[in-house]
């Protein structure tokens, strides 16, 4: 085989492997498309925002408030509970463990983010988990 014909196999099979990897990694995330989170727009998500951080602000631990998307213009209704689950303080610093539970359309899905914040009124920042 000639070296041209070798290298334009090679690079074929690479072409052929690469697609079968993006579609094989995309198949992966399929699971994701009927959670209720692939239903959030912008104005979902900033509300629900705007509804963490006040349930973060006036709820203690074991108290729930609920969140539903009403006015945010999205045909799916999607409802939240949010529960600060326990609160940690180290010096200025606090953290509450919290569970947010999304429901739309038969779905549900559990959420266990963390947030911590400077001083008695600083913002509330979510914690990346390792």
């Amino acid at each position: 085989m000639s070296m041209r014909i070798r290298s334009l196999v090679h690079a074929t099979l690479g072409g052929v492997l690469l697609a079968g990897a993006v579609g094989a990694y995309a198949a992966n995330l399929g699971f994701l498309n009927d959670t209720p989170i692939a239903y959030m727009k912008q104005a979902d998500i900033d509300s629900i925002k705007a509804a963490v951080d006040k349930t973060l602000n006036e709820k203690q631990d074991g108290q729930s408030s609920t969140w539903v998307n009403e006015g945010t213009r999205n045909s799916v209704r999607i409802e939240a509970t949010i529960t600060p689950e326990s609160t940690a303080k180290d010096g200025e610093r606090t953290c509450r463990d919290t569970t947010v539970v999304l429901n739309a359309k038969g779905q549900s899905m559990n959420l266990k983010p963390q947030f911590c914040r400077e001083g008695a009124s600083g913002p509330w920042r979510l914690q990346k988990k390792h």
